[in-house]
């Protein structure tokens, strides 16, 4: 079987107390000090991740700000500028209404004056052409007597009952 010695066993814990002993002196402070730079290193690591999420937030709320504004803004150019083409389109249809019934009247004058032109050529035409007949219808129903004597006393019975 097997026996253990208490000798055995002091020697035993000695030794493992001076190697304990050894490595808190020599490594067990570069260990914890490096342990501790990794956990500061850690925690300064999330610090920023958590700064950065904030300033993500902070950014996209700041961009849909941006984004409703020029929105905003693009709307009322869009207006402004429908409102401008109307008064175009409004100011256009006036000239336009404006010219036709200055050309439509001048038209219409330009007509008037032409038929009016046209009456008077007409009745001076009618006029020469009823004297001129006329003028032949009596010289040849007065060349003979008895008819320029009837005529003139039928002119001067009309006469008298006028």
């Amino acid at each position: 079987m097997l026996s253990v010695s208490i000798g055995t066993v002091l020697w035993s814990s000695i030794a493992f107390l001076i190697v304990v002993f050894i490595l808190a002196k020599m490594a067990w402070k570069p260990i914890l000090a490096s342990i501790k730079e990794r956990e500061d290193s850690i925690d300064d690591a999330l610090k920023s991740a958590e700064k950065a999420r904030e300033d993500l937030s902070n950014l996209q709320s700041s961009n849909e700000e941006l984004l409703k504004e020029a929105r905003a803004e693009r709307d009322a150019m869009l207006k402004e500028a429908r409102a401008t083409k109307d008064k175009i389109v409004s100011d256009a249809k006036e000239r336009a209404e404006a010219e036709y019934s200055k050309i439509v009247s001048s038209a219409k004058e330009d007509i008037r004056n032409e038929k009016l032109a046209a009456i008077t050529e007409l009745k001076h035409q009618v006029a020469d052409l009823s004297i001129h007949i006329a003028e032949k219808i009596i010289r040849e129903e007065l060349t003979a007597d008895e008819k320029q004597q009837a005529l003139i006393n039928k002119y001067l019975e009309e006469a008298k009952l006028n």
